[in-house]
């Protein structure tokens, strides 16, 4: 096991960044805010951590207290790492992280890699800053579909935050729109009751959700 790193500061900020200041070690995070994960997915949605480095993390992380490692039963039978109340703590950083960088997201370069999930916390935020309130929430991009919580476990409380594909179930409200109207919802540049006014994002569904977004 590698050493434990410190800045050996007494200082909140260098204490957080002695576990989480490594590269990867936050995008690891955002993908388990969407629940447990299995290494090959983890691996899978993070293009270029190559598999040494993304083992190393997790091993730091779990000594950190931010994740645990456990057994799934028979007939899956592989090891899945999800966060622990600890790391769930971590959403509103990595959403304040997102907030400052968004402004230097610019266009997708050729070499960016995408995921449709990548969005779900940009959207969180843009349904909490429209008081949209409590509810399942689909989201379809051209890039994939994905689901978000719009609700307490955007605190960090226990449970996923978001998940790839169509929501388990009935959603309160279907959203449809674009990797750009994402971007710029991200920025601060529009807001999403008015993006569903100006027809950049269609919603459909009967659920408070719904109906708080169509009414805005």
């Amino acid at each position: 096991m590698s050493p434990r790193r410190s800045y050996d500061q007494y200082c909140s900020a260098a204490r957080a960044l002695d576990a989480v200041g490594d590269r990867w070690t936050l995008l690891i995070v955002r993908e388990l805010l969407a629940g447990p994960r299995r290494y090959t997915d983890l691996h899978a949605d993070l293009p270029g951590v190559s598999t040494d480095v993304l083992a190393s993390r997790l091993r730091d992380m779990e000594r950190e207290g931010l994740t645990t490692r456990r057994r799934l039963p028979p007939p899956g039978a592989a090891y899945v790492y999800e966060l622990t109340a600890r790391g769930r703590g971590l959403l509103p950083v990595l959403e304040a992280l997102g907030a400052w960088g968004a402004g230097d997201l610019g266009e997708r370069r050729p070499t960016d890699a995408v995921r449709a999930h990548w969005f779900a916390l940009p959207l969180l935020r843009a349904l909490r800053e429209a008081g949209a309130g409590e509810g399942l929430v689909e989201v379809r991009l051209e890039e994939g579909d994905f689901h978000l919580y719009a609700d307490a476990r955007a605190e960090g409380e226990d449970g996923p935050v978001y998940g790839e594909g169509p929501a388990p179930g009935e959603p309160d409200a279907r959203l449809v729109l674009d990797a750009v109207t994402c971007a710029a919802l991200g920025r601060g540049e529009t807001g999403l009751r008015e993006a569903v006014r100006d027809g950049r994002v269609q919603v459909t569904g009967d659920g408070t959700v719904a109906k708080a977004l169509r009414e805005g």
